[in-house]
């Protein structure tokens, strides 16, 4: 009777073991699947956030907003009576259906400039906006006034009538503004103004590359092939 007893609590242990060794099994179980689905969860909210972030780069993207042009010069009193040359380039700009806001700062963009013999990776200067500017023109001549060592290339220089800045330089001026400030807003219209330094001026048959880069946004490239020069204004297309 003893020895019927033993063994009849033996094989209790034994099943309690057991027990004890499935319940470990479907914790660590528990414990894995739990593993996979918050790597799962945290993969597909990264893949999450790099799309919204990309999306909303997308979508402070610019776009031109007519014809861009040419200063060109013909005149032999500028040395171009042989060899016709741009002094200037007019680019105008706008958002992008559905983008947001562009910000103009110096510190958040940069403009590279490219043609046959200059690579300049950012000539940029900074806004213009005291005030709007119809024309051109008025906008080289404000470029002149601006206080900072960044506009220093246009004193005493205004392309549009001939006399060249001291280097390579754009500024952003706006013809249509809601406020005062260098951001560029869905209902403002921009310019990106580029005066040319004597020997970097485009000449006919040149091919020139323009690119506005944001720290937050794509860019906006420019490619023109500089056409024949036969008079001030040259529509670049």
């Amino acid at each position: 009777m003893n020895l019927q007893r033993t063994r009849h609590s033996h094989r209790g242990i034994i099943g309690v073991e057991s027990a004890i060794v499935m319940i470990a099994f479907v914790i660590v179980a528990a414990a894995l699947a739990f593993v996979v689905l918050n790597m799962g969860f945290s993969t597909t909210q990264k893949a999450k956030t790099i799309t919204t972030s990309s999306l909303e780069e997308a979508s402070t993207a610019m776009e031109i907003s007519g014809t861009v042009f040419g200063i060109g010069c013909t005149s032999s009193s500028a040395s171009c009576d042989s060899i016709q040359k741009i002094n200037a380039t007019i680019i105008p700009i706008k958002i992008a259906a559905g983008g947001q806001l562009v910000n103009f700062a110096p510190g958040v963009t940069a403009i590279s400039f490219f043609s046959k013999n200059v690579e300049y990776t950012n000539i940029f200067a900074g806004t213009i906006t005291v005030d709007e500017y119809k024309q051109p023109i008025l906008a080289f001549r404000q470029a002149a006034l601006e206080a900072g060592a960044a506009f220093d290339a246009f004193n005493g220089s205004n392309p549009i009538n001939g006399t060249l800045p001291s280097e390579t330089t754009a500024f952003v001026y706006w013809p249509k503004r809601l406020n005062t400030n260098s951001i560029l807003e869905s209902g403002e219209h921009a310019v990106l103004a580029i005066g040319f330094a004597d020997s970097d001026r485009p000449v006919a048959g040149e091919k020139i590359s323009i690119e506005i880069m944001l720290s937050d946004g794509g860019t906006l490239s420019i490619d023109r092939i500089i056409p024949n020069i036969t008079r001030e204004n040259v529509d670049l297309g």
